[in-house]
């Protein structure tokens, strides 16, 4: 059986995006070869062609009912997104990700009844493109698709509104030899729930293992991996290939989330990963692969599962390693990005010699549209004083509006300066020179994604 492969997954909800280039440059110079994306972007998949990486491209659940319900809707999405890439010395796009957890039980079940009509429809149109033998069809699941009773991996199920739903999605996967792709977070399960016992989350061994009859288990991964085991088996599916979609640990912007955990907790997935043990209920047949979630911090992506959402990279925004990590792909430690192109040194900061009893109102806004996440409670910024606080959002926005002067007024508050305000782990950040979109477009998908 071939090893485990480590990819990463390549989200843009950016408000600072690196040249798409400079990032297919990253993703080879770390010897990254299988890369997710969430969706089909042209400037995206166009860097990746010649670059030899795997790329599974993502279908958003917007569009799910477009594609279910028009098979003309379908096979022209395949033609511009799949076909258009797959020329000689094109992309090497291996999967199409047909929604991304659209059975997440906070959807109340709106994308339901709209999977399987959109991959029967993405199937049929591959089956057109002659790309069906290649390009195999996804759907990834969030976690919370299954349950067990008493947290014992051996009784784990799928929701009970989801057995007929996910009968037909393994026997479709199955039938067109595709993987079973799970999301799986062990922070989360930490961060949602107070009782939960810490050091499980991680590789390093536990207090509070979890006996299943004859199994032990000694971290959150593998008893949740063996709950959708259980889960397939109970399908008839127990020996159904398994990807790990996404699984990683945020840096910054909650209690729990910092450079420390992060560190240690992706370090440990990847040591498992490649031991080759297994689980429990899978002895010595690990994941066929695992992205990491993810590859670079983005900033404009929605706070409201918790403020962590933005620092989720193992790269900051800029292509720069935020801790050394090596993911057993031949380097010992991450490699930042190369020839990053950024704005002059120069920071927006509070003048001093200012009353700024008035400034809560330009902080909020300015904290509205640039990403302010690290001030609050756990984040690495959160203890640099008021002063700290009024200057990093004043900053956080001038970088964001590409250092305009104009940005930095808040009608006589901030003033710029030449000296790096950064104190400690707390980091003032410089924008970089954005050519991977026109700040136009980056801010209709960001705002196509806060809807």
């Amino acid at each position: 059986m071939a090893e485990s492969a480590i990819g990463v997954n390549w989200g843009t909800i950016s408000s600072h995006r690196l040249k798409p280039s400079t990032v297919v440059n990253l993703l080879r110079d770390n010897k990254i070869s299988k890369v997710k994306l969430f969706e089909a972007e042209h400037d995206v998949l166009k860097a990746l062609m010649g670059s030899g990486i795997q790329v599974m491209v993502g279908i958003p659940n917007e569009m799910l009912s477009l594609l279910g319900s028009s098979s003309v809707a379908a096979d022209f999405w395949v033609r511009q997104n799949v076909s258009a890439y797959m020329i000689k010395g094109g992309a090497d796009i291996r999967y199409v990700a047909v929604g991304n957890e659209p059975f997440l039980s906070s959807y109340n079940g709106q994308f339901l009844n709209l999977v399987i009509p959109a991959i029967t429809n993405i199937q049929q149109s591959l089956v057109k493109a002659n790309l069906a033998g290649y390009v195999k069809i996804v759907v990834p699941c969030n976690a919370d698709a299954y349950e067990s009773s008493g947290g014992l991996p051996s009784q784990g199920v799928f929701r009970s509104e989801l057995t007929q739903i996910m009968t037909q999605l393994v026997q479709f996967l199955n039938s067109n030899g595709s993987p079973f792709v799970v999301n799986i977070y062990p922070f989360l399960s930490l961060y949602d729930n107070g009782d939960f016992p810490g050091d499980y989350a991680f590789f390093q061994g536990t207090t509070h293992a979890v006996t299943d009859g004859s199994n032990v288990y000694t971290n959150a991964f593998d008893g949740n991996y063996d709950t959708l085991v259980s889960a397939l088996g109970k399908l008839g599916y127990g020996q159904m290939p398994i990807v790990i979609g996404e699984i990683g640990w945020p840096s910054d912007g909650a209690v729990g989330a910092n450079i420390t955990a992060a560190r240690v907790f992706n370090q440990g997935l990847v040591y498992h990963i490649a031991s080759n043990k297994g689980t429990p209920l899978r002895p010595n047949v690990p994941p066929i692969d695992v992205y990491l979630f993810g590859l670079l911090d983005e900033g404009a992506k929605s706070t409201l599962p918790g403020n962590f959402e933005r620092h989720w990279g193992i790269f900051s925004f800029d292509g720069q390693a935020k801790y050394s990590l090596n993911l057993g792909l031949g380097n010992k430690e991450l490699k930042n990005a190369r020839n990053v192109e950024y704005l002059p040194s120069r920071w927006c900061v509070a003048n001093p010699l200012r009353d700024l009893t008035n400034v809560v109102n330009h902080m909020k806004i300015a904290c509205s549209v640039a990403d302010c996440t690290t001030l609050n409670y756990g984040g690495s910024c959160n203890e640099i004083g008021e002063k700290g606080n009024i200057s990093y959002a004043f900053n956080s926005y001038y970088q964001l509006r590409m250092q305009d002067s104009q940005s930095c007024e808040f009608d006589g508050l901030g003033m710029v300066t030449f000296l790096d305000p950064s104190v400690g782990d707390c980091h003032f950040l410089v924008g970089v020179v954005d050519k991977g979109l026109n700040s136009s477009a980056s801010q209709t998908i960001y705002q196509w994604w806060v809807l």
